[in-house]
């Protein structure tokens, strides 16, 4: 079971790894089907040094799987942890209204 410090690490680092436009490319690259290193870092155009750097943050997050086999490194899309950010923001839109400020003040 997960504690509540540990869902609010993964959902602040899912939030940090959706915030570089590469990583948003290679999710949407994933979305279609599981691919290896060398056919991302050829759809993407970027060195495998690159690639890595942001497959950790993806992987770190928890937005990717991987598998390794033969010498080549699969990744995919782990739709699980893409349902624990949708709730954490379905949370706040719920909050129709917000209340108004009490005044400190007083």
């Amino acid at each position: 079971m997960q504690t509540p410090s540990t869902v609010q690490n993964l959902i602040a680092a899912g939030f940090h790894a959706l915030s570089d436009p590469l990583r948003i490319n290679i999710l949407e690259l994933l979305r279609q089907q599981e691919l290896c290193v060398c056919d991302l870092c050829d759809a993407l155009n970027v060195s495998q040094s690159k690639l890595s750097f942001h497959l950790k943050t993806l992987k770190d997050a928890g937005l990717v799987n991987s598998r390794q086999e033969g010498r080549w490194i699969y990744y995919s899309l782990n739709i699980p942890q893409f349902s624990v950010l949708e709730q954490y923001l379905a949370g706040y839109s719920q909050h129709n209204l917000i209340s108004p400020v009490r005044s400190c003040c007083d």
